[in-house]
């Protein structure tokens, strides 16, 4: 069953992780879509490209959808990889990760500002992300 991801293409931290996805997704079981493209919202009404922003939303290709580190653990669990983030949804942790999670994604321009250099991707001259120029196409 098919997996989507809609993730902030104008996040390092975001885009890599993605970039990290695509490539192990050797299967086809997941599927990502940029909630910054244009045609987004057309191709994509019932998720709210602001609500998406604020967390990670993921969307099983019978409609029932997924936020924040469920997320991240069903993509990184579909490409067998990770599996170290099942820990995070064990019911001890899973409230502290979840709070934790929050933190990172409303603050997740910073932090990527203080690891890469770069709070932002920025487009090239072809209009392209220089994080994505090379990525694989899905």
């Amino acid at each position: 069953m098919l997996f989507t991801l809609f993730y902030d293409g104008s996040c390092p931290l975001c885009v890599a992780e993605m970039n990290q996805l695509r490539t192990l997704n050797t299967n086809g079981s997941l599927h990502f879509e940029d909630i910054l493209a244009s045609d987004f919202t057309e191709r994509y009404p019932d998720i709210m490209p602001d609500d998406a922003r604020e967390i990670l939303h993921g969307k099983f290709h019978d409609g029932r959808v997924l936020l924040g580190l469920d997320v991240t653990h069903q993509a990184w669990k579909r490409v067998g990889r990770k599996r170290w983030i099942g820990l995070l949804r064990l019911p001890v942790i899973r409230w502290f990760a979840d709070k934790a999670y929050l933190t990172f994604a409303k603050n997740r321009y910073r932090i990527s500002w203080l690891l890469t250099g770069k709070s932002r991707c920025e487009p090239c001259a072809s209009g392209v992300c220089e994080i994505n120029e090379n990525r694989p196409k899905t």
